[in-house]
């Protein structure tokens, strides 16, 4: 009787969105259980290597959440233990994680973004690094984490404290971006056998403010329209950016790319924000949501993470026998 695959799901850690990463890796644990598979859930603490060395599993689905789980670091480690994980591996997480790093390899290839520069925080006390309306956001966070709308007449999001301490102090630099005006859309892309798919586009409805962190894991504050009800061009956009974002950056399993979108700019008014290379898998999440509505349930799509996870490997394998 051959033995079900043993997966073990790291989770938690000590990043901002600890909390968030503990209920995606929860739901991914139940969801492979429900499928067969053996499965270790690991609360990443500074032993996590050798306590995914004592568990030995065949593939680590990695359900981290910021640094150092989606940042390279943790895809490092594992890399030099020979384990196989989910999700992205060391150059795209470096990249895709830093938003200016992310911008010199998509930008490049036709895909608009925002513009803007990387501004000490000590300046922010000072002067605007841009005029207003303009967006301010850590570098390397994700769950818009730190993100603020600087109006002409008050700060939305995390506020400036002009001349005295404040909570920019907890980042050395900081993106200044313009505003742009319009809505919130998401499309999330999958990894399969005949290469990345879009499952589709969402917008995101919030009550008040943006859709901030709070916005994103607080139920009732956010309204998701899954599909977006936008023209069907703008919808086609939005997939074809996010499946070349997906491949330009080298992401593997899944992603979600997030958009703003003037619609009364029509296309031209369509800017990437991001990519996220380990999409949330909470109930409230965006990537779970859309699979289901391309006929996907969420066992099903963990599934097909931990699938991917298992041909990359075996494929760099292939690769470096070759070499």
């Amino acid at each position: 009787m051959t033995k079900p695959l043993h997966i073990a799901v790291l989770m938690g850690g000590w990043a901002n969105e600890r909390e968030v990463s503990l209920m995606s890796g929860g739901g991914v644990a139940d969801a492979l259980e429900s499928k067969g598979y053996r499965v270790t859930e690991i609360d990443m603490g500074r032993d996590v290597a050798q306590r995914i060395a004592e568990a030995a599993p065949d593939v680590v689905f990695n359900a981290l959440h910021g640094v150092p789980g989606e940042d390279g670091t943790v895809q490092g480690m594992l890399d030099l233990m020979g384990i196989p994980y989910t999700h992205s591996g060391v150059a795209t997480s470096v990249i895709a994680i830093d938003k200016q790093l992310t911008k010199q390899a998509l930008v490049p290839n036709g895909i608009p973004m925002p513009g803007g520069r990387i501004v000490p925080s000590e300046e922010l006390f000072e002067r605007d690094p841009l005029p207003r309306p303009y967006v301010l956001k850590p570098v390397n966070e994700g769950s818009s984490v730190g993100v603020a709308i600087i109006t002409e007449d008050s700060d939305i999001g995390n506020p400036i404290a002009r001349g005295a301490k404040g909570p920019w102090q907890e980042f050395s630099e900081l993106l200044a971006e313009p505003f742009i005006k319009g809505r919130e859309l998401t499309t999330a892309v999958i990894d399969g056998p005949s290469g990345p798919r879009a499952l589709g586009v969402t917008e995101l409805i919030i009550d008040t403010g943006f859709y901030d962190y709070e916005h994103k894991y607080t139920e009732g504050r956010t309204q998701h329209v899954c599909p977006a009800n936008i023209p069907p061009e703008i919808a086609a956009l939005c997939e074809n950016y996010a499946i070349r974002a997906h491949t330009l950056l080298g992401c593997h399993g899944t992603s979600r790319t997030d958009y703003r979108w003037d619609d009364e700019a029509g296309e031209e008014g369509l800017f990437v924000l991001e990519t996220n290379t380990q999409p949330g898998m909470t109930p409230l999440s965006l990537v779970p949501e859309q699979a289901r509505h391309a006929g996907i349930d969420y066992p099903e799509l963990c599934e097909m993470i931990v699938l991917e996870a298992l041909r990359v490997h075996d494929m760099k394998n292939r690769e470096a026998g070759n070499g």
